[in-house]
C-alpha cells in the first residue's frame, strides 16, 4: 500500500468516525475528481442557481474536475421556519432535474447542466439537522462528504472549496485555485472577497461600513503581527484534504464557523491569500444566522446596530507591542513578562493575567522544543479568539469606538478620504477601494 492510499484510508476511516457523511450523495459521478465545491443551502432557491451558473462560466476544462455538492439544510419544525423548509424543497427539485439531465426553469440555458454537479437531502423529512445545528453543520457535512469522494478518488490532497448559495465567482476562479496550489505549499488558502454595492443610498452605505470595518480589522491584525490576519469568509476558504484534517475538520457551529475555522488552519499550518480572483459574497441583510454580513445588515438598516464605528486603534498597536514583546523575550519568567506588559498597558497586563499566563507560560516553555518552537506554541495559545477579546477587554477598559473614518486614518494614515467636500458615500467608497488593494498587498 503506497502512502497516498494509506493517507486515503485514514481520511476515509476519519470521516466515517464523524458520522456527518451519511446522508446519499445524489447527482452525476464523482469519480476521478481531486477537487469539490461546496455550498450550504437555506432558503436560496432564487440565489443557488445564479451562483451556480457563475461556476459555469469556468472554462469547461476546468469545472469538468471538480464536484459541487449543494448541501440543502434545513432543521425541523419549528427550529426551521414553514418558508424555509418549502423553499428547501423546491431547490431540492430543481437539483433532481438538473442531476438526472431534465430541462427545469431554474437552468433555461442549461448551462448548470455542464457542471459536475451533486447534491445532499438534509431538509426533507428525517433528514433534517438537528435542533441546535446550522451552517457549520452542512459546510461539515459537505466537505467531510467531499473528502471521501476525494479519497475514494486516490487524491487525499486534493482541494476542499467552500462557497455560499449567494456568492458569485469570477470566471477565472477555479483556474486561480488550481494554479495558487500547485505554485504554493500552503495547507490552506483564503480567495480575494469583495461585496457588490448596492445602488440603493441606504443599503450602499451599510455594506461600505461592513466591509471597511472587515478590512480595517484585517489589517490592524496584520499592523499587530498576527498570523490570524486573514479574512473569515466562509464563501472563500479553501483547504486541501490533509489540511482539512489536522485542523479537525470544520466545526458546528450556527455562526462563525468560518472564524473558528480559519483559526484552526492557521494553528495546524500555512493559510496564504489566492489574490488573482474573487469571490463576491451577498450584500444582502438576512436572519438565518446571528451574526455576520446578513446580520450586520439587517441590524443597521433596521437601526439597532452600529456600523459607523470601530474598535480604537490603540487597541491593535497594543496587541502588536504584546506580541513583539513576548516574541522578543522568549526566555523571560512570566513576572518579568507581566511587569513588560503592564508597561505598555495596564488593561493589557490585567487581562493576559485573567487569562492566566504566569501559569501557561512556563508549560508553553516546557513543551517546546527550541525558541522557535516556543513562538509557534505561543500563537496557538494567544490565538485569534484571545486576540479578539484583548481587543474588546481594551474596548471596555479605556480605548472606546472610534468613528469609522476617523479610526481608519488613524492607523492607516497614508490613505486619502477622497476630494475635499464629497459626501460621506464617496468618501468611504474611496477608503473601501484603497483598503481591498491594501489587504491584497
Amino acid at each position: 500500500m503506497t502512502a497516498d492510499e494509506r493517507r486515503c484510508q485514514h481520511f476515509i476511516e476519519w470521516v466515517e468516525r464523524r458520522g456527518s457523511a451519511s446522508r446519499p450523495l445524489i447527482g452525476t459521478g464523482a469519480e476521478g475528481v481531486p477537487r469539490a465545491v461546496v455550498i450550504p443551502v437555506l432558503a436560496e432557491s432564487d440565489n443557488l442557481f445564479e451562483t451556480l451558473r457563475s461556476l459555469a462560466q469556468n472554462p469547461a476544462e476546468e469545472f469538468q474536475d471538480t464536484l459541487v455538492i449543494c448541501v440543502v439544510n434545513n432543521r425541523a419544525e419549528p427550529f426551521a421556519r414553514v418558508d424555509q423548509i418549502a423553499d428547501n424543497q423546491l431547490a431540492l427539485k430543481h437539483l433532481e432535474q438538473i442531476v438526472q439531465g431534465g430541462l427545469s426553469s431554474a437552468d433555461p440555458g442549461g448551462k448548470i447542466s455542464a457542471l459536475r454537479l451533486a447534491y445532499i437531502d438534509a431538509s426533507s423529512p428525517g433528514q433534517e439537522l438537528g435542533r441546535k445545528m446550522g451552517v457549520g453543520e452542512a459546510r461539515r457535512i459537505g466537505l467531510d462528504t467531499a473528502l471521501r469522494v476525494l479519497c475514494r478518488n486516490d487524491s487525499p490532497d486534493g482541494l476542499l472549496i467552500s462557497l455560499d448559495a449567494d456568492s458569485r465567482v469570477e470566471p477565472n476562479y477555479f483556474q486561480a485555485i488550481r494554479e495558487h496550489f500547485a505554485a504554493h505549499d500552503s495547507g490552506a488558502g483564503v480567495v480575494a472577497f469583495a461585496h457588490p454595492v448596492p445602488d440603493d443610498p441606504v443599503h450602499r452605505e451599510a455594506i461600505l461600513l461592513y466591509e471597511i470595518f472587515l478590512r480595517y480589522h484585517e489589517l490592524g491584525l496584520r499592523a499587530a503581527g498576527s498570523p490570524y490576519a486573514l479574512p473569515t469568509v466562509g464563501s472563500t476558504i479553501v483547504a486541501r484534504g490533509s489540511a482539512y484534517v489536522a485542523a479537525g475538520g470544520m466545526n458546528r457551529k450556527q455562526a462563525g464557523e468560518d472564524f473558528y475555522f480559519i483559526q484552526q488552519l492557521v494553528k495546524t499550518g500555512s493559510v496564504t491569500r489566492i489574490d488573482s480572483t474573487t469571490v463576491f459574497p451577498s450584500a444582502r441583510a438576512s436572519d438565518r444566522v446571528p451574526f455576520g454580513t446578513g446580520a450586520s445588515m439587517g441590524k443597521y438598516l433596521d437601526g439597532g446596530g452600529d456600523l459607523n464605528t470601530v474598535y480604537h486603534p490603540e487597541s491593535y498597536r497594543i496587541l502588536g507591542a504584546w506580541l513583539a514583546l513576548v516574541l522578543d523575550r522568549l526566555d523571560g519568567s512570566p513576572d518579568e513578562l507581566v511587569e513588560a506588559a503592564a508597561s505598555i498597558a495596564p488593561q493589557l497586563a490585567a487581562f493576559i493575567t485573567q487569562q492566566g499566563f504566569e501559569d501557561v507560560w512556563p508549560k508553553l516553555k516546557k513543551n517546546a522544543p527550541d525558541l522557535e518552537g516556543l513562538a509557534a506554541q505561543f500563537h496557538r495559545w494567544f490565538d485569534g479568539f484571545k486576540s479578539l477579546k484583548l481587543i474588546h477587554h481594551l474596548r471596555d477598559g479605556g480605548f472606546p469606538p472610534m468613528a469609522i473614518e476617523e479610526a481608519v486614518l488613524n492607523l492607516f494614515p497614508s490613505l486619502e478620504t477622497g476630494i475635499d467636500g464629497s459626501g460621506k458615500a464617496d468618501r468611504l467608497s474611496c477608503l473601501l477601494d484603497q483598503l481591498r488593494v491594501a489587504c491584497r498587498s
